[in-house]
């Protein structure tokens, strides 16, 4: 920030900015909880002395509260790549099952944003095909905030929902499957070499809220990547060129994923993940009927109480997650 050339690149500015108010933050956190935990003792020492239970019990809140603060920190630490810090895009994708799948992915969407609204991040609808009766066929939410693609970078994979169906006359239980993917929101510094020959552009009439505020224009904007057969769409400006744009940008973040996951070697069993929304690729079960319980198939996690994750207190099995990756 001292270069004299620093304030002239506004983006390359931002990025370290941002940065710097992240560390800031995890020193300043740091040592406003080391202090608070020294006065606490102090005052625990003094009501032991006083016999005073009522301060006790107040000593003993008040470290439930900075234990929470301090593990939110210690996640933080452990978001320690480089791409954790950023903005991500969340999407969600309806299996094969017709309204039942449908209701899931709408279910699911529900879940992440009443996440994002408890830890207060912004999200914005970046695109969404309804259900033919009800629920989504598809969502693409982008959320902003600080450390959001560290978070939820894990929650890419199949969902599963176990449940007596309210869309069968008949009562009986239903498997829905959909599938959550999430891709980071990359800088401007990052290259991806996209070519215009490689693009197939699509224009649409997107579903607009009814009366005055139908879309009257071909305003929604579609692109394929012909060699990836990455799909990315946007429907939610009323400007083509800035659902375009947005476009664009998504199209960076899912070719800059799918090179990264190819260096890893993972591209192969992510992508046949993707190819069948089905039995024996769910990451995680949500099962309603004939028992309550959310369990992860990977770090083996587990919920007694599905209606609090599905009302997006999801944070123990975005925990569980992060540690076990380290």
């Amino acid at each position: 920030m001292l270069e004299v050339n620093f304030w002239q690149d506004k983006a390359k500015s931002q990025i370290v900015i941002k940065e710097k108010k992240l560390y800031e933050n995890l020193i300043n956190s740091y040592e406003q909880s080391t202090l608070q935990f020294k006065d606490l003792d102090d005052l625990y020492k003094l009501a032991i002395e006083e016999k005073n239970s009522e301060i006790q019990l107040e000593v003993y809140q008040k470290l439930k509260e900075l234990r929470v603060k301090v593990k939110e920190n210690e996640i933080k630490c452990f978001l320690s790549n480089d791409l954790d810090p950023l903005d991500c895009y969340l999407e969600i994708h309806a299996g094969a099952g017709g309204t039942e799948s449908q209701d899931w992915a709408d279910m699911l969407k529900r879940m992440y944003i009443k996440w994002s609204d408890t830890k207060g991040f912004k999200y914005q609808i970046v695109s969404e095909h309804k259900g033919d009766e009800a629920g989504i066929k598809s969502s693409t939410i982008k959320i902003e905030g600080d450390y959001i693609f560290g978070w939820l970078k894990k929650e890419s994979g199949i969902h599963r929902l176990v449940r007596i169906s309210p869309f069968d006359s008949g009562s009986r239980r239903h498997t829905s499957f959909a599938s959550v993917w999430i891709y980071p929101v990359i800088d401007e510094n990052i290259n991806i070499e996209i070519f215009e020959k490689d693009l197939r552009i699509d224009t649409y009439r997107s579903s607009g809220a009814g009366g005055q505020h139908v879309n009257t224009t071909d305003s929604a904007v579609r692109i394929t990547h012909i060699p990836t057969k990455i799909v990315v769409q946007c429907q939610n400006e009323r400007s083509q060129h800035k659902n375009k744009e947005t476009c664009m940008n998504m199209l960076r973040a899912r070719l800059y994923d799918y090179q990264i996951k190819k260096k890893e070697e993972q591209n192969q069993s992510t992508e046949s993940t993707k190819s069948e929304i089905g039995w024996g690729h769910q990451i995680r079960s949500y099962v309603l009927q004939p028992y309550r319980l959310v369990k992860d198939n990977r770090t083996n996690h587990e919920s007694s109480n599905p209606d609090k994750i599905l009302d997006g207190e999801i944070d123990e099995f975005l925990e569980e997650s992060i540690y076990q990756t380290k």
